[in-house]
């Protein structure tokens, strides 16, 4: 048989280097225990979708969040009762506060499954007890609620107390902090699903951590929340995030809000 050529046989090795090197269909076709280690690692290794980038520097919202309430206005916001200018209080001390009386606040955009960061603050003269101390709460589109609450030293019933998922579901520890304190809530929400027909298709659930600790998790949402009678499942869409007027001046600051999307 006649010898391969130098040019031939140099061929060969470049074909054979680049099946060993980087070629996954390659080693498809090679038998498993004849690869290499990294090349065994190689067949579970994802390169796509890439994440996109964002900046998250310590004590400020990350890059790619909505800053619903920063000091300064309220412009993001709108008066749950008419839709019009939104009638709480900015204060010198960049809070904003529940103006009682003139009912809640929403936001002017609707949203589905968030990240919501907010801090809070419950009057530092305390005034009443159970559930009319410091009392205000966060719904997200504009129907499931996170309490708040001054529950420092202050008994009520637990599924009613800060940071519970109100009237279902207890957090797993009381966080609270004194009266006049600022508080945090960092919220993951993911809102539930419906069919075409208006069936429930999948629960809403929500995680919540409050002053960074985890007192709800992953809390699968049984319905609307409602302060007499069981929860109620109503086909919704992306809705606002709204703001509670209960009566008590409750200030809130540097609230913002990142849209969770699937890659």
């Amino acid at each position: 048989m006649k010898k391969p050529t130098p040019y031939l046989r140099f061929s060969a090795l470049l074909v054979a280097s680049s099946c060993m090197s980087f070629t996954l269909a390659c080693n498809a076709e090679t038998p498993e225990e004849e690869l290499e280690p990294w090349q065994q690692a190689q067949k579970t290794e994802v390169w796509e979708p890439v994440p996109p980038v964002i900046t998250a520097k310590p004590g400020q919202p990350p890059s790619d969040a909505i800053v619903l309430f920063d000091g300064n206005d309220l412009s993001e916001w709108e008066s749950a009762n008419d839709g019009g200018k939104a009638p709480w209080t900015v204060d010198a001390d960049g809070a904003m506060t529940v103006a009682p009386g003139t009912g809640g606040i929403r936001t002017k955009r609707s949203f589905c499954d968030v990240q919501l960061h907010l801090e809070w603050r419950s009057p530092a003269e305390i005034r009443g007890e159970g559930q009319g101390r410091g009392n205000s709460g966060v719904f997200f589109q504009e129907r499931y609620e996170v309490q708040v609450l001054d529950s420092y030293e202050n008994e009520t019933h637990p599924n009613g107390q800060a940071a519970s998922v109100y009237k279902q579901s207890i957090p797993l520890v009381n966080a609270s902090r004194p009266p006049g304190e600022w508080q945090t809530y960092d919220i993951i929400y993911m809102a539930p699903r419906y069919s075409e027909t208006g069936g429930l298709i999948k629960q809403g659930t929500v995680t919540v951590l409050h002053n960074g600790v985890l007192v709800q998790n992953h809390f699968k949402i049984q319905g609307t929340t409602e302060w007499i009678g069981p929860p109620q499942v109503e086909p919704h869409g992306c809705a606002p995030l709204y703001l509670q007027d209960h009566g008590d001046k409750v200030s809130f600051r540097n609230i913002w809000i990142r849209e969770i999307e699937e890659l």
